[in-house]
């Protein structure tokens, strides 16, 4: 489990590391952390509105999305074709798994930030630090 304490300290961490770099690549990582950071309203956002697992395909963790997304489709499909209860089952919970990631969607992000920015510290040769 996520904890804040230590997600937020390793933020400043890697924050201090990249404000370390020479100018140019400073400028150069900072440019291209904003262009692949993820905003944990959307992440909250698409959660909300779509239980399915869309939040996770935004991260990129497809395999968990696609998953989440294809127990809520049988749910659905489960509803019409066969049992109703058992898609409401299927829908249920998958809604109360998420409700978990949407209350946590601050630090799953932010966590997800900080992985982008020692991947991207790597990159500019500031791993052994990392």
């Amino acid at each position: 489990m996520l904890n804040p304490l230590e997600v937020d300290a390793e933020e400043e961490r890697l924050r201090a590391l990249a404000r370390d770099l020479p100018d140019a690549q400073r400028k150069a990582f900072f440019q291209e952390a904003t262009e692949q950071l993820r905003d944990p309203d959307t992440y909250a956002v698409l959660n909300w509105f779509f239980l399915a697992g869309l939040h996770h395909l935004y991260l990129g963790k497809w395999i968990k999305g696609l998953c989440n997304l294809a127990v809520f489709v049988a749910g659905i499909v489960l509803m019409f074709v066969r049992s109703v209860w058992l898609g409401l089952g299927l829908i249920l919970l998958v809604t109360v798994w998420e409700l978990w990631a949407l209350f946590r969607a601050q630090i799953i992000v932010q966590d997800w930030n900080n992985r982008l920015y020692r991947d991207l510290l790597k990159d500019y040769g500031m791993f052994g630090e990392a």
